[in-house]
């Protein structure tokens, strides 16, 4: 992991290279069942090069504290390395080239479960598995907490915490979902 974190930092393959603090790595537990594939670093998280930092952090600790789960007991990365300018969407072109890296962390933990966490982490997760994403942007909603095996990779979607910032009165659904965690880590 070591290597390659080296690769990430050092890369300069997209323009996403210029604008940013930090590229950030993936961190956690290496030896764990469960990955958590999130969207990318915001501006705290790029300026102190640590995940989850942010305004979605401690939705993220809430919801997988009613999980019974702890950040030191999973891994987590980002599907795209570096801050996206002004939280604009990914391009596609941005999300094929981090994805190699993706792919050999999920190579290197070895997880029993990824969980890509909201639209783009879900869509690439199940594409890069074969797993037929939905054609529509909408429905990925109905995927969310189900668990899908494809290719021998179970995967588990999931929303990504930040929604809650706009959705505060589903926060009780989305806790029920993550719930659901605690028995794939086991």
């Amino acid at each position: 992991m070591d290597q390659l974190n080296g690769e990430v930092q050092s890369c300069a393959r997209c323009r996403l290279a210029a604008t940013r603090t930090h590229v950030l790595c993936g961190e956690g537990n290496l030896d764990t069942r469960m990955l958590l594939v999130a969207l990318s670093p915001g501006a705290r998280e790029d300026a102190s090069n640590k995940m989850f930092i942010g305004p979605s952090g401690p939705i993220l600790d809430r919801l997988l504290g009613a999980a019974g789960i702890t950040r030191d007991q999973i891994y987590m990365t980002n599907l795209i390395k570096c801050l996206l300018p002004k939280n604009r969407r990914p391009k596609l072109v941005e999300i094929e080239t981090c994805y190699s890296f993706v792919k050999r962390e999920i190579e290197i933990v070895r997880p029993s479960v990824v969980v890509p966490l909201g639209y783009y982490a879900t869509r690439t997760i199940l594409t890069a598995y074969h797993a037929n994403p939905p054609a529509a942007r909408d429905g990925f909603r109905p995927l969310y907490a189900t668990l899908i095996v494809s290719d021998g990779q179970a995967i588990f979607p999931l929303p990504h915490p930040s929604f809650l910032l706009y959705s505060p009165n589903l926060e009780l659904d989305t806790t029920k979902m993550y719930c659901k965690l605690q028995t794939l880590l086991e």
